[in-house]
C-alpha cells in the first residue's frame, strides 16, 4: 500500500508524525488483531480456542494474537465471551480509570455507540449500580449495537436512537460522556486501504464541522464536574488538536492530562491555543491503528434535569407475573415493566435513568426476558446470555461442531434433556435456548443472528 502525496502532505503538521516511518508500515501491509476479554464471562483465557499473545498494555483485558482466527465460527464470540476490537481504542480505560471517580455508581453515556466497542468496555469498568447509555443515530447501524450488547450480558445498559441534540432537552444527567466522533479514518487506512480514495481535505473540514456540532449539542447533559472524553480515528490535526482547542475555548472545559508509560510509545500533544492534552497512536510506533484521544472537566453550571410529571409510557407486572417470572432470575432486586407486552428486568438505578430519558427513543433498556404466555415465560435469548438467569435449567452441552449447527439455527439432538426449556451451551457459556418437546426439539438462537457461512 502505497499512501498518496496530498495524504502523507496533510499530516506533517501533526505531533509525532514521522514521515518515513509511517509510510513503511503501510507499505509492509502488516495486520494487528485483537481482543478484549469479557470479565463477567471469561475469566480463564484458557477456555478460548486460539491462542492469546500479549496483553495490550493500556487495558486489563485486551490480547493481541498472531494470526486472525475466523471469529465467524467462534462459538464463545456468539456467547459475548469476547470482542474483537482494535487495540488502541482500548485506551479508553487509561482515560476512564483516570478522569473518573470509579469508586461510586456513574450514568454515562456512549453517543456515538455502534457497533459497540467502546460500550462494552465500558460496561467492563464501571462500578456496580452504575448506568450506561449507548446511542446511535443511524437506525441500521443500532442493530449490531443492540446485538453486541445483548451478548455481552449486563442489565444496567439503555439502548437509544438519537441525534446528539436531542439530548439537550434532558438536562444534565451523566457524570460521564463518550464521543468516539465520526471522522474522515485515516487512522483506519492499514486496515481498509481503499478507504484512502474518499479521504480529502474538503473531507476533514467537514468532519471537523460535524465534530462541532455533536460535542455542542451533548453538552448540556453533561454534570458540572462531569467528564468528557473525545476520539477519533483521525490524524487530521483539524479533528484533534484543534477540536480539543474549540472544546476549551468554546465550551470552557478544562483539560485532564492521563498518564502514559514511556514504552507504549504514544505520543502526547498539546493545542495549540489552550495546551490542551490529547494523546496519539501512530501504527509506526505503536501496536494497533491510528487514535487520538483527550478529556475534560465540565467547569460551568449545568441545568438540572427537568421533572416528568405524567406517568412512564410501560406498565408495571402484575403480582402473579412477576411470582412466576421470579424462577427465570438469580435476584429479586430489580424493576419488573411490561413494555408492549415485552417483559424487562432493569436494575433500579437503570430505571430510574430510563425515566430521565423518556423523550427519547428508547430501543432496549435492561434485560428483555421475553413474553408472558398463559401461566409461564417464553424467554428471550437476552435473558439467556445475562447475567441475571438462575442456575436451575437444564443444560445441554455441545461440542463445536453442534455449537456451530445450533448458531445456524438448524435442529440439534437434544433426546437426552429433560422436556421444557434448556440453555445450550459450549464449554460452560450459554449461545442460548432450545425447548424439548419430547420427540424433537425447537432452537430458539434469534434469525437475524444465525451464521449464514458455511463451515
Amino acid at each position: 500500500m502505497t499512501l498518496p502525496a496530498h495524504i502523507i502532505k496533510a499530516f506533517r503538521n501533526a505531533p509525532g508524525f514521522d514521515e518515513a516511518a509511517f509510510c513503511r508500515v503501510h507499505e509492509s501491509g502488516d495486520q494487528v488483531v485483537s481482543v478484549r476479554l469479557n470479565p463477567a464471562k471469561l475469566p480463564d483465557p484458557a477456555a478460548l480456542n486460539f491462542h492469546l499473545g500479549a496483553k495490550v498494555p493500556w487495558t486489563s483485558s485486551g490480547y493481541y494474537l498472531s494470526e486472525r482466527p475466523f471469529f465467524t465460527f467462534e462459538p464463545l464470540l456468539h456467547a459475548g465471551a469476547f470482542y474483537v476490537q482494535e487495540a488502541s481504542s482500548m485506551f479508553l480505560e487509561q482515560a476512564l480509570e483516570q478522569t473518573c471517580d470509579l469508586s461510586t455508581p456513574l450514568v454515562a453515556l456512549d453517543l456515538c455507540a455502534a457497533p459497540g466497542g467502546k460500550s462494552t468496555h465500558l460496561l467492563s469498568l464501571l462500578p456496580a449500580e452504575s448506568v450506561l447509555v449507548s446511542n446511535e443515530v443511524i437506525r441500521s447501524r443500532s442493530s449490531i449495537l443492540e446485538e453486541n450488547l445483548v451478548k455481552w450480558g449486563a442489565a444496567n445498559s439503555i439502548i437509544t436512537n438519537n441525534d446528539p441534540r436531542d439530548f439537550s432537552a434532558i438536562g444534565a444527567i451523566f457524570d460521564l460522556i463518550v464521543i468516539d466522533a465520526p471522522c474522515s479514518g485515516s487512522g483506519m487506512f492499514r486496515k481498509d486501504p481503499d478507504s484512502t480514495n474518499g479521504w480529502s481535505e474538503d473531507l476533514v473540514k467537514l468532519c471537523s464541522q460535524r465534530q462541532q456540532r455533536i460535542i455542542a449539542d451533548v453538552w448540556p447533559a453533561l454534570k458540572e464536574g462531569g467528564t468528557l472524553i473525545y476520539s477519533t480515528c483521525s490524524y487530521s490535526v483539524e479533528e484533534d488538536e484543534l477540536i480539543a482547542d474549540w472544546i476549551v475555548g468554546e465550551l470552557q472545559a478544562n483539560t485532564i492530562p492521563i498518564q502514559t508509560v514511556v514504552d507504549w510509545s504514544i505520543v502526547g500533544s498539546k493545542s495549540p491555543v489552550h495546551q490542551a492534552a490529547g494523546y496519539r497512536f501512530y501504527p509506526n510506533k505503536v501496536k494497533g491503528e491510528g487514535f487520538y484521544l483527550a478529556a475534560f472537566r465540565k467547569s460551568t453550571v449545568a441545568d438540572p434535569p427537568p421533572k416528568h410529571k405524567s406517568k412512564p409510557n410501560w406498565e408495571p407486572v402484575p403480582k402473579n407475573i412477576r411470582e412466576g417470572i421470579q424462577r427465570w432470575l438469580n435476584t429479586d432486586e430489580l424493576v419488573l415493566v411490561n413494555s408492549n407486552d415485552n417483559l424487562l428486568a432493569l436494575p433500579v438505578a437503570t430505571e430510574k435513568c430510563l425515566q430521565q430519558l423518556r423523550s427519547l427513543y428508547i430501543r432496549k433498556a435492561g434485560v428483555s426476558l421475553g413474553k408472558w404466555a398463559g401461566k409461564d415465560l417464553v424467554p428471550d435469548h437476552a435473558l439467556a446470555l445475562s447475567h441475571l438467569l438462575a442456575n436451575k435449567f437444564p443444560v445441554l452441552s455441545v461440542n463445536r461442531e453442534q455449537a456451530l449447527n445450533y448458531l445456524r439455527k438448524e435442529e440439534v439432538n437434544a433426546s437426552e434433556t429433560p422436556k421444557g426449556w434448556a440453555t445450550v451451551q459450549f464449554g460452560g457459556h450459554i449461545l442460548g435456548w432450545i425447548k424439548q418437546l419430547g420427540n424433537r426439539s425447537n432452537n430458539y438462537y434469534p434469525r437475524d443472528w444465525r451464521i449464514l457461512k458455511p463451515a
